[in-house]
């Protein structure tokens, strides 16, 4: 790292650090830029380009001048096809379609998350330091989300539920209920994560660890299902992963957080408790979200059996909803709160990622996509299984991505973290699909590299990728 001298001593070199790392600003200003509150009353904002997909698309424009000039990562064979292979289904999709022009926006907006966005992570970021300033951005966002999400719970400020402004939101408001629960559920599990890296430094793993504690109360404000087991799903498998004991003190301080929160405090106990309870009724006494839920569901299994194996086309479920749906499908659901009116929202897709893939891209689709997160999802378990260093980031990666691919069982792309979905795909086909530079061993160039990554290398062996 270059230093400089001050009256203070010495100091980083704050222009070296920006001329080495200012491709990751755009990285950054993708997640960070989430931060921006969408304007209240406009429920179709969700829908619109906002400033993290504009920082995106700048990302993958610095991706695309950094590999002309031959300052990216080489990408081994197996990166090109599970990166590439999607595309080629989306474009199959879009040109079958009853309506090409139609589908071009969706073509155009799965192009992003699936391919585009992944692919410029993977060829940008270049090491274990640039890893864990990704995955820290993460962090960062899920605090002030959650912390806002709180707020709007005590001040009764939160979009409505069961009759109470109080179900947390955070800045996404009630038009995108689901927006603060996924981004704190991505900041916990990075959180859970660094907090049982086996090779941070301590001060870094407690931080961690406090902070993944504070991140359980939003998360439960949200009252949010999918996301409550989502985020169960993927602390329990990094809790796995880390090792039995690390697991068992984490557990029992999470369990310990609940207990205080919802027992002790009375912090949304009885609403909580409504909405556990809620998750073991789908058949019995189901509530209307979930008729719905099934009822889309049912609708998108019978759209893909029309046309098993192209589907309906990109942006095809909304047009083919009413003609595979049952007379139980409500006809929206009802938002308000959060300095947002009463609006009813129409029900545009069937609320499961792979269903929604299946019925408008059809077997070519979903194996095309689904396919490649399987492989992507197997590579990174077994490298992490190989044990080496830098293995903090394999947690962190294994962590995010197993929670998208769960909560893509109750949910699908839509609002403005969906531009999160790409980052997140990114980091985990970074960690799984190593090139064939950092395969052969980078640790002999590691001696020379200054400014942001040396820095950040508190772990032995963390540019050992």
């Amino acid at each position: 790292m270059s230093l400089a001298v001050s009256p203070g001593g010495f100091r980083p070199d704050a222009a070296g650090l920006l001329r080495r790392h200012w491709p990751l600003l755009p990285l950054a200003a993708t997640v960070l830029l989430l931060l921006a509150p969408i304007a209240a009353g406009d429920a179709s904002t969700s829908g619109k380009v906002g400033p993290a997909d504009a920082a995106s698309l700048v990302l993958v424009l610095v991706c695309a001048v950094q590999a002309l000039r031959g300052r990216v990562r080489e990408l081994s064979p197996l990166g090109v096809v599970v990166l590439g292979v999607p595309a080629v289904g989306l474009a199959v999709a879009t040109a079958t379609a009853g309506d090409p022009h139609a589908a071009l926006p969706g073509f155009v907006r799965y192009l992003q998350v699936f391919v585009l966005v992944p692919a410029a992570i993977v060829l940008l970021v270049r090491d274990a330091g640039e890893f864990r300033l990704a995955a820290g951005c993460f962090v960062v966002l899920a605090l002030v989300q959650g912390a806002v999400g709180v707020v709007q719970y005590a001040t009764h400020t939160g979009a409505s539920y069961q009759g109470e402004d109080v179900r947390a939101v955070g800045t996404f408001g009630p038009g995108d209920v689901m927006g603060m629960a996924t981004v704190v559920a991505y900041g916990l599990v990075v959180a859970t994560a660094a907090a049982l890296a086996p090779g941070l430094p301590r001060r870094v793993r407690r931080a961690a660890g406090g902070a993944a504690l504070v991140l359980v109360v939003p998360l439960v404000l949200s009252f949010s299902r999918g996301a409550w087991i989502a985020t169960a799903g993927a602390t329990v498998l990094v809790m796995v992963l880390a090792g039995i004991r690390r697991a068992l003190k984490v557990l029992l301080a999470l369990a310990a957080a609940g207990v205080v929160l919802v027992g002790g405090l009375g912090v949304g106990s009885e609403m909580v408790v409504e909405r556990l309870t809620s998750i073991t009724q789908v058949s019995s006494a189901p509530d209307q979200s979930v008729t719905d839920r099934y009822t889309m569901w049912a609708a998108a299994e019978s759209m893909w059996r029309e046309r098993p194996a192209v589907g309906v086309g990109l942006k095809g479920f909304p047009a083919n909803r009413d003609g595979h749906s049952s007379l139980g499908l409500s006809s929206g659901s009802d938002t308000a709160g959060a300095g947002q009116a009463y609006i009813r929202q129409p029900l545009l897709s069937p609320h499961n990622m792979y269903l929604l893939v299946l019925s408008e891209q059809g077997l070519v689709g979903l194996t095309a996509l689904a396919g490649g997160w399987a492989a992507l999802l197997v590579a990174g378990i077994r490298r992490y299984a190989s044990g080496g260093g830098i293995r903090d980031c394999g947690l962190i990666a294994i962590g995010l991505f197993v929670w998208q691919l769960t909560d893509f069982l109750y949910a699908d792309i839509g609002g403005p973290s969906t531009v999160l979905t790409g980052v997140i795909i990114g980091l985990a086909a970074w960690w799984a699909l190593p090139s064939r530079r950092d395969a052969s061993g980078l640790a002999a160039a590691a001696g020379g590299r200054t400014g942001l990554a040396a820095g950040l290398r508190a772990v032995p062996g963390a540019d050992g990728r």
